[in-house]
């Protein structure tokens, strides 16, 4: 009995030290749960823009939604602020903290500068720093994808775009939408304009409209947006006047069933969502991430609310192209390495 009685007592000690095991783990986890803080500063269209920085809250709501852990979310008025947004919440312990948009560049290179202890995530900006992750896009390869099926769908011959703030970044859109036409029918004729330019063209709907109109007026039956915001006014005169419209950024096929071709998406919501992800696992990294067709970051969107306008041959065709683009057998010109555009 007494061997019986030790062997027993041997036992609750080993199942007592595994539950002090199991308990300090808890502790571990919950205390580390609670000392990390990821945060997000949008651009001044703001987070319900319908396009890029709602992409991003999208990406930022489906990691709170998976951990549990809240993401600060903070949306300057304007430009000035944006700086000293990024400080105080680098100061308050704050990070990852995702930027979003080229516009917020300089004050990211400033606030890591002051604050090099602190990570941030730069999306679609350029900063070179030991403590800023920086993820761009290839957006010419989706661009020309959404040209294609633009041209294929387009019965006037003429195809509009309509851009945001007049800069390369924008025009890198521009120049591949112009290609991909221009590879489905060398034809075709595509009009161009730009919103503005200062940030706040990203944010005008009304002047998106009137810009859509006079293209429409001209001849334009497709017009695709790479303006933000603004895209939502791009959209609602394409379907007044019934025209198609392509989105851009997120998915905004949902905005104007019935007349929106698709969309160029770039998965702008998943850099947010792996950053702080990456953070949390101790994997972040400075490391300069530029994401295209190979690697899914862009694309063209398919799904309920336009599968009935693309035909299996437009399909197949767009699916080619990718293909081919992904391959090397297809080239799209990038604007911004020399700020022309072939077409």
């Amino acid at each position: 009995m007494k061997n019986a009685k030790h062997s027993h007592f041997s036992g609750l000690i080993k199942k007592s030290g595994l539950a002090i095991i199991a308990t300090a783990f808890v502790l571990t986890a919950s205390i580390a749960q609670a000392e990390f803080k990821p945060a997000v500063v949008y651009d001044i269209a703001g987070k319900n823009d319908k396009s890029f920085n709602e992409s991003v809250f999208n990406g930022a709501t489906r990691f709170m939604n998976d951990t549990g852990i809240a993401v600060t979310e903070l949306e300057p008025t304007n430009a000035a602020q944006v700086e000293q947004t990024l400080k105080k919440l680098a100061q308050r312990g704050y990070e990852p903290i995702v930027a979003v948009g080229f516009g917020m560049s300089n004050a990211v290179a400033a606030a890591s500068e002051a604050y090099p202890d602190t990570k941030f995530t730069l999306i679609d900006g350029w900063v070179m720093a030991p403590n800023v992750q920086v993820v761009l896009y290839k957006e010419h390869e989706g661009s020309f994808l959404v040209g294609v099926l633009a041209a294929m769908n387009s019965k006037t011959g003429t195809v509009g775009f309509v851009g945001g703030m007049d800069i390369p970044l924008i025009s890198r859109f521009e120049c591949g939408y112009k290609q991909g036409v221009a590879y489905q029918d060398s034809s075709m004729k595509v009009l161009a304009n730009m919103t503005g330019s200062t940030p706040a063209a990203f944010g005008n709907p009304s002047k998106g409209g009137e810009l859509t109109r006079s293209q429409i007026e001209a001849g334009a039956d497709v017009v695709y947006a790479a303006a933000g915001g603004t895209g939502i006014g791009v959209y609602q005169t394409a379907a007044d006047m019934g025209v198609l419209a392509i989105g851009v950024d997120d998915n905004q096929n949902y905005m104007q069933p019935g007349t929106m071709l698709t969309s160029m998406f770039k998965l702008v919501g998943d850099a947010a969502y792996d950053s702080y992800e990456a953070a949390m696992n101790g994997t972040w990294d400075p490391a300069m991430r530029v994401l295209g067709l190979a690697e899914n970051g862009v694309g063209w969107a398919l799904d309920e609310y336009n599968r009935d306008m693309i035909s299996a041959e437009m399909e197949a065709r767009v699916n080619e192209v990718r293909a081919s683009i992904i391959s090397g057998d297809i080239v799209v010109h990038d604007y911004t390495t020399d700020n022309s555009c072939p077409i």
